[in-house]
């Protein structure tokens, strides 16, 4: 008697990618490889049970939100798959070690990568040819990248803009055509150059009651007097710092200028594309003075990541140094002591010296006791909320300002026109029709920045706030930041801290509510892990228990504020 068996399907995910934003737009790539996954599972019998859509996200590194929500589900256990299918490996990856590095962390956990287009086993020799076809991947998308970035060089060295949205003050015009290709240059913005024009005036003269102002003085102002950015919101101190150090309102626009990481490139490969300028060299020189003598201080956001939970968060509360990993009795004990002390001695500062486990599991524990909750989250948000509203109300007052610019700039034409064929006019003026191509030219401005800040308008309004997400994202927060062995819990813990203060009976731990609600309304509550560093802007409190040099735990005391 032969009993009847049934076979369990493989579960199958998806994996889609185009390298470009445009790509994407245009419905190029993504609809044809999902076709092909679609039809590839059917004819062998997986169970398709998730489809990960990276629209234009780049494969030569692993910066991808869905490529690390597929890997974080892969590793996960149990894994909610059994193989990852994609069109082709470099769909995947890009790069020939990152590609091996993470096939056998899902290799690791039972879930294997497939390829539609290049079907191979799993013997050595199998496996060589897959790495052979990463290597290979790897050096066409170098090769592509170095033609594309040669073309758009000689694009700049014409003078042509190679896309982007332009420096304020400037807009994207064409400027003549080659064959189905427009090429375009920068020509001055008549309705944002102004804003640029004041900002180096208050810098070099003032406002009248000041004398020369600095850049956080030229933002105050600015904001003080509603005068909004491009986009309809407020001022900022790198925005406007950028408008004062940028070489192409002098006329020089520097194309090429750093590299992906943001490293300055060597000055052989910068091309300078001559723009129109909207202030003269001696104004800009004289700016760049000024900014040097008041010697600013600029700190670069940093990624931070570390094998512990509080690696680069933790600082002595004595001295405000950074707190370092230290061990003890060969390495079985581990703490977090005052890396001040550590260098300079105890002159420098007394020191701190915390339990490693037990500081990080009552940091764990007071967030999800004390700041995951739905409530608690309610109210920490509540100030950031009323911020949003704020902002959207100031976005409608510029929007309304805008249409009202463009209305007036339509009755001065028409004016004109009719004293055009009053006979009044001289259409053959030249003043006349320069001054009809300005006025045609704030009309349309107006019109197109109100299209977008409008656009804008209505797409954050799509994220509202409610209490299901503050759910959803509490108990998906509280359960990822208690993950064994690392995992994404540090990351889960920067999203919602991003200092943490010990000092004699108390641990304050302290964050920011702006970058809390992002991570909130990033996944609709849940799978919100950020992929990267978060700056600090002292939002929350908590004090909690001592543990200071010593195994005596005190009973925990919460102060919020």
């Amino acid at each position: 008697m032969t009993a009847a068996t049934s076979t369990i399907p493989l579960r199958a995910a998806l994996y889609l990618r185009v390298s470009t934003a445009r790509q994407a737009e245009h419905d190029v790539s993504i609809p044809d490889q999902k076709r092909q996954g679609e039809a590839y599972c059917a004819s062998r019998g997986y169970q398709l049970v998730e489809t990960y859509v990276e629209p234009g996200a780049s494969a030569t590194n692993d910066r991808r939100p869905e490529f690390q929500r597929m890997i974080e589900a892969g590793t996960s256990k149990p894994a909610p798959f059994d193989v990852v299918v994609v069109h082709s490996f470099s769909r995947f990856f890009r790069d020939a070690f990152d590609m091996e590095f993470y096939v056998r962390k899902l290799a690791k956990n039972g879930v294997k990568l497939l390829s539609i287009t290049q079907e191979i086993g799993d013997d050595p020799v199998h496996q060589m040819m897959r790495q052979i076809m990463a290597l290979f991947d790897e050096y066409q998308s170098k090769e592509n990248a170095k033609h594309v970035m040669r073309a758009l060089k000689e694009n700049a060295r014409q003078g042509f803009w190679n896309g982007s949205l332009p420096p304020i003050g400037y807009r994207v015009v064409a400027a003549e055509h080659r064959g189905a290709k427009v090429k375009k240059k920068l020509e001055i913005d008549p309705l944002h150059a102004e804003t640029v024009r004041l900002i180096y005036r208050l810098a070099l003269h003032g406002d009248g009651a000041k004398g020369q102002m600095g850049v956080k003085n030229i933002v105050s102002y600015l904001n003080r007097n509603r005068i909004f950015t491009r986009e309809g919101g407020r001022w900022g101190i790198g925005q406007v710092h950028r408008i004062l150090t940028r070489r192409t309102y002098m006329g020089e626009h520097e194309f090429n200028k750093r590299s992906k990481s943001k490293e300055l490139k060597p000055v052989s490969e910068i091309v300078v594309v001559l723009v129109p300028p909207i202030i003269d060299r001696e104004t800009f020189d004289t700016v760049q003075k000024l900014l040097k003598a008041r010697h600013p201080t600029v700190t670069p956001s940093a990624v931070i990541s570390g094998p512990t939970l509080l690696t680069g968060l933790i600082h002595c509360a004595k001295c405000g140094g950074a707190m370092t990993i230290r061990t003890g009795k060969g390495g079985r004990y581990r703490y977090y002591a005052c890396s001040m002390k550590a260098r300079q001695g105890p002159t420098a500062c007394e020191g701190i010296t915390v339990p490693m486990d037990k500081l990080d599991d009552l940091v764990a524990s007071h967030l999800e006791e004390r700041l995951l909750q739905p409530d608690r989250l309610e109210t920490i948000l509540a100030t950031v909320l009323d911020r949003r509203q704020e902002r959207s109300d100031r976005q409608r007052e510029h929007i309304a300002e805008l249409n009202r610019r463009a209305a007036e700039s339509e009755a001065r034409l028409k004016r004109l026109y009719d004293a055009i064929e009053a006979g009044v006019a001289d259409l053959d003026d030249p003043a006349l029709k320069d001054r009809i191509d300005g006025l045609k030219a704030i009309r349309d401005q107006a019109k197109a920045d109100a299209e977008r800040a409008q656009a804008m308008l209505q797409n954050s309004g799509s994220k509202a706030v409610t209490p299901q997400m503050l759910s959803k994202f509490a108990h998906a927060a509280r359960q990822r930041i208690r993950l064994e062995g690392g995992g994404y819990r540090r990351d889960h813990l920067r999203a919602l801290a991003q200092r943490v203060e010990v000092d004699e009976g108390e641990v304050r731990i302290m964050g920011s509510k702006s970058r809390l609600l992002q991570t909130l309304i990033a996944r609709g509550g849940a799978n919100a892990v950020p992929t990267e560093g978060l700056k600090w802007r002292g939002s929350f409190k908590s004090a909690a228990a001592a543990l200071v040099k010593s195994d005596i735990e005190v009973p925990p005391i919460w102060k919020w504020t």
